[in-house]
């Protein structure tokens, strides 16, 4: 038997097809029922018991080779050009063409959906070009508020109450009118701010906030969800802190710090040596909100939070200007080719 073995071992290896037709003449041949090594492997049953061991392993190893064999000479031929076509792609550059890579934004973008997705937090878009109502007023801002001055806003010139929105706050707005609790969403976004363009400054920039509607909604709750996003994005030893703020749309209010990630909180130049860097907005929804937005402030209450992406892109990166984002240079675009 082993001189069968060794000499269909031998055939197989030299095996050739033309066609596919050949190929499956080959498989029928060689793997069949009633093909070669099925009939070997009957015969095996005759097998001495000390040689079957041996023998076993050569026919299993015979039965691989055959079938990888067949199965190569198939790809080959079904991956093979038509006869007589033109191996040449007309198509095909003639210099290598060079991977593009994400941009940095965007690679923070979806770092923090995917922290607040697994939240249970769902993404919610709403238009750039906003109304008064949505941007301001259901969100508890006052009539001579300053953020409606023309310095900070973009204001249609033929309708006033129409303007380029400053936060997505405005898409909150939009889901609380259109939706019952319980709301968790976050709102991922462009804004605009009529300010001058510097290093540290500019007319539009990119926002995520997030929005949680429900029973018995606490403070706590939002604490908690704050320090799961700070270890999710810089960090398991990251620490937190929150200092009392103002926002016409929560109260309270807080600005969140986090032990700055580049000196681990020991102090240094991009902190200001004070070993904590601010990174966002939060606090609980006013009641005038909930009202605004025909949601029961005595049965309901929830917590809001919005961050600047360009903020925390710069403290995973250390991007210095704020400028580079939006200028298209491919210098620095390449360096987040290995972010991907």
């Amino acid at each position: 038997m082993i001189e069968k073995i060794n000499s269909l071992m031998a055939e197989i290896a030299a095996l050739s097809a033309s066609d596919l037709k050949g190929v499956e003449e080959l498989r029928i041949k060689y793997l069949s029922k009633k093909g070669a090594i099925p009939s070997l492997m009957q015969d095996f049953r005759n097998v001495p018991a000390e040689q079957k061991r041996e023998l076993g392993q050569k026919l299993n190893q015979l039965k691989e080779a055959a079938t990888e064999r067949i199965n190569a000479l198939r790809e080959e031929l079904e991956n093979a050009p038509a006869a007589g076509a033109d191996n040449i792609d007309l198509m095909r550059t003639p210099a290598p063409m060079p991977l593009g890579a994400r941009h940095p934004l965007s690679l923070v973008r979806e770092e923090i959906i995917g922290i607040f997705s697994r939240l249970g937090f769902n993404i919610a878009e709403g238009p750039e070009i906003e109304d008064d109502w949505h941007v301001f007023s259901s969100l508890n801002f006052a009539e001579d508020h300053p953020a409606r001055d023309m310095q900070d806003t973009f204001f249609i010139q033929r309708n006033p109450d129409i303007l380029l929105r400053t936060h997505t706050s405005s898409v909150q707005s939009r889901v609380m009118e259109t939706s019952r609790p319980p709301i968790r969403i976050i709102c991922p976004g462009r804004v605009y701010r009529n300010e001058a363009i510097s290093a540290r400054a500019h007319c539009f920039f990119h926002q995520v906030e997030a929005l949680y509607v429900d029973e018995n909604v606490s403070y706590a709750d939002l604490r908690q969800t704050l320090l799961y996003f700070a270890r999710e994005m810089f960090g398991p030893e990251t620490k937190i802190r929150l200092r009392p703020s103002y926002f016409p749309f929560t109260e309270p209010s807080a600005e969140m710090d986090i032990s700055c990630n580049i000196c681990g909180g020991k102090g240094c130049a991009f902190c200001k040596h004070t070993g904590w860097v601010e990174i966002l907005g939060c606090g609980m929804v006013d009641p005038n909100v909930l009202e605004a937005c025909g949601i029961d402030s005595k049965k309901y209450s929830g917590f809001a939070l919005g961050m600047g992406i360009e903020r925390i892109t710069n403290l995973k990166y250390r991007v210095k200007d704020l400028r580079m984002f939006s200028e298209n240079d491919r210098r620095f675009l390449n360096q987040f080719q290995a972010a991907h």
